[in-house]
């Protein structure tokens, strides 16, 4: 393990170091998880589409007919 020097604003350093004492933990404990976390979301991007959660875009404007074109309404380039 690698000890690295970080430079924080006094009031986050102490809103970690609080919420670290309430669960037991230290600062730099939090910071190390944060960090992993960091990594494992943004620099490895370990998510697939298999993996990703659906993101709700809210409900249809109108009902789907058994008639509609969903494919080329999609692929359509005028826009209402």
């Amino acid at each position: 393990m690698k000890t690295i020097t970080v430079n924080v604003s006094d009031p986050i350093y102490r809103d970690f170091s609080l919420y670290a004492k309430q669960i037991g933990n230290s600062a730099s404990e939090l910071i190390r998880r944060a960090m992993e976390d960091y990594h494992q979301r943004f620099i490895l991007r370990k998510t697939t589409l298999r993996t990703r959660r659906p993101a709700s875009v809210g409900c249809p404007l109108e009902p789907i007919r058994r008639e509609d074109d969903l494919l080329g309404e999609m692929l359509d380039d005028h826009r209402d």
